[in-house]
């Protein structure tokens, strides 16, 4: 069984990306095929899909969900958006000296004011004195990963949404579809290539490292997801056709595997904590597009459950030593769907009951260690 001691890995910090390149579809791309890693570009996306292969983007919006403000006693906060709840409430991280309490107002951005609720969780209750989304759009901050160490400018406020993002309700990007311009699109499109979106709003959650060393007591965060009938009517189209299903990043994959838990995909809304770790068996995507991890992530356990743990250690073995960037604003990989290993078993979370997914593999696996010279 793999813990969490066996997705760490060292990363120069100097190859996490701080600002994106000026142009989307420019980011280099690892091709992993098995164990067979070529360096290439996204912009050859092109030639490794064929006509009739799908893919499937979250067309997801990025809220400017940071704001600064006061509490009425004088003492600043700080307030991310994690979910609008209705047109005037949500629910939000709150810092502060002292946490707020029920029934008092803050003051945000100079410019409104908010009526602290009940807490959920972790979170806190915000009542707007407005539309919540005009609100959020005339007076917000972009929300940049805290590994990026510079304040969001007008240039990250373009380049932190995917071209084709839609449905305003994210905190974080869908980061994998940030390399895609209307160029490659248009030329992908050309090719044959099918387009079909999901909608996953990405909460402040994907940022955080997994805390518990038995993977099977995490408690993955909970995302609002909606799957078109359009979409899985494209899917149906594609696996009759004997074509790929692309996810376009992590967000888009667990949407739909979140939607096909009981194995027939389904159209609809929901939340979704499915914790997806080695032995996992994937009921719908078999290539995925997705950047590259944080060590200790759902999301680096994921693309090691879905390309092979030692695949993806080679193939962050090779990224490093290639110089590739990391993280949100950094290069991309091709992924293809590789076959559990014998006997693995695993214990899938639903696509909305709050339980984690145990992880399954050989109690002899080695630990992610990307950066060692035999990985």
């Amino acid at each position: 069984m793999y813990t969490l001691s066996d997705f760490d890995f060292d990363l120069p910090q100097e190859l996490i990306a701080q600002t994106p390149l000026q142009q989307r579809s420019a980011s280099r791309l690892l091709d992993v095929d098995g164990d067979r890693l070529t360096d290439r570009g996204v912009a050859d996306l092109v030639d490794l899909l064929a006509p009739g292969d799908l893919m499937v983007f979250n067309d997801t919006r990025v809220l400017k969900a940071r704001f600064f403000g006061i509490k009425e006693s004088g003492g600043k906060v700080e307030v991310l958006v994690e979910r609008v709840l209705d047109p005037h409430t949500v629910l939000a991280q709150v810092r502060a000296s002292k946490s707020p309490v029920a029934g008092s107002n803050l003051r945000l951005a100079d410019a409104f004011d908010v009526v602290v609720g009940p807490r959920a969780g972790e979170f806190f209750t915000l009542t707007f004195s407005g539309d919540v989304f005009d609100l959020i759009e005339q007076h917000g901050r972009l929300p940049l990963p805290p590994y990026i160490d510079h304040a969001a400018d007008a240039f990250d406020e373009k380049r932190y949404q995917t071209v084709y993002a839609k449905t305003p309700g994210a905190v974080a990007a869908p980061t994998a579809g940030l390399h895609f311009d209307e160029a490659l699109l248009a030329r992908l499109q050309a090719r044959g290539v099918q387009f079909a979106f999901v909608t996953l709003h990405v909460g402040a959650g994907t940022f955080q490292p997994v805390r518990v060393d038995d993977l099977r007591e995490h408690a993955m965060h909970s995302e609002w997801y909606t799957l078109p009938q359009a979409t899985v009517d494209a899917v149906h189209a594609a696996r009759s056709g004997g074509h790929a299903v692309v996810a376009v990043g992590t967000t888009s994959l667990r949407a739909l595997e979140s939607a096909s838990q009981d194995g027939e995909l389904k159209a609809g809304s929901d939340d979704t904590r499915l914790f997806i770790t080695p032995g996992y068996r994937f009921r719908t995507v078999t290539r995925l597009v997705t950047n590259f991890h944080l060590p200790k992530s759902t999301l680096l356990m994921l693309v090691s459950a879905f390309a092979g743990f030692d695949q993806i250690r080679a193939a962050y073995a090779h990224a490093i030593a290639a110089r590739y960037r990391f993280f949100s604003y950094g290069d991309a990989m091709l992924l293809r769907l590789q076959a559990p290993p014998s006997g693995a078993t695993a214990v899938d979370a639903s696509a909305s009951a709050n339980t984690s997914a145990a992880s399954a593999a050989s109690a002899a696996a080695e630990p992610f260690h990307p950066g060692r010279p035999d990985a």
